[in-house]
């Protein structure tokens, strides 16, 4: 079954809205000028909160977030703005996607060419595609999937989906998100698994009864899972499937 979280989109307008959200989020908010920009808001610690799209429209910016975190991410940002001149506040926009050549009027998904594009006019989508064997099959994590408040964004792979920019400054957790991007390697992780067998989202992964991680979103033989690098290998189980993983292929150059 094709995970289909829904939409909210908000609206944030004010004099101060660009320099006010490039000092929270994980992207650079400048590049606005050239589309669309994939981003996150992360704790302090450098946990994830929420991940969204920004979109340019006019005298104001778009936010596209699954709708079960708006309240809290509106309430968020709220929170941060204190006396900058930035109001949010929410639309009855609807959130459409398809694959294929992008549209006039809408704009490419950033994260990965095999997602498609985003359109907010009104038209409609394309409902009949399976986004999960797409996610699956490029390692793309989902909002409440993949996404949760444990992530650390690095570990979901982020860098290689144009969710965090080194070069923009500083942002709410930039210091633990720098510190992990200058480790040698990372020793945990998303990553595509083979799955021999049929398991809930959310399955623990051992090897030799030692924890390993966790299955999440699968498609056919093959998932998505998070990994503990050195404990992962062909021979391990998530419930009564069985899991193998031959070395890390997602988000390498």
């Amino acid at each position: 079954m094709t995970t289909d979280t829904p939409r909210t989109v908000l609206r944030i307008t004010g004099s101060d809205r660009t320099e006010f959200l490039q000092g929270l989020v994980t992207s650079d908010v400048g590049k606005l000028a050239e589309g669309i920009v994939y981003a996150a808001i992360l704790t302090p610690q450098g946990k994830y909160l929420a991940d969204f799209f920004l979109v340019p429209e006019d005298d104001a910016i778009l936010l596209d977030v699954a709708t079960p975190l708006a309240a809290s991410l509106s309430q968020r940002l709220t929170m941060y703005k204190l006396r900058a001149d930035v109001q949010i506040e929410p639309t009855e926009i609807t959130a459409t996607r398809g694959v294929g050549d992008t549209p006039d009027g809408a704009f490419a998904d950033p994260r990965h060419d095999a997602l498609g594009w985003r359109a907010y006019d009104g038209r409609a989508g394309q409902d009949s595609i399976d986004w999960d064997a797409i996610r699956v099959a490029h390692c793309i994590p989902e909002t409440g999937v993949e996404l949760t408040p444990d992530t650390y964004i690095l570990e979901a792979g982020f860098e290689a989906l144009n969710g965090v920019d080194f070069r923009k400054g500083c942002y709410v957790g930039q210091e633990v998100t720098a510190r992990m991007k200058h480790k040698a390697t990372l020793k945990k992780g998303l990553d595509v698994v083979q799955v021999d067998g049929a398991v809930p989202v959310g399955t623990p992964i051992t090897s030799d009864n030692k924890p390993v991680g966790t299955l999440f979103t699968q498609s056919g033989d093959r998932a998505i899972a998070h990994l503990r690098f050195d404990r992962a290998g062909e021979d391990m189980q998530a419930g009564d499937a069985n899991v193998s993983w031959s070395g890390r292929a997602a988000h390498q150059a």
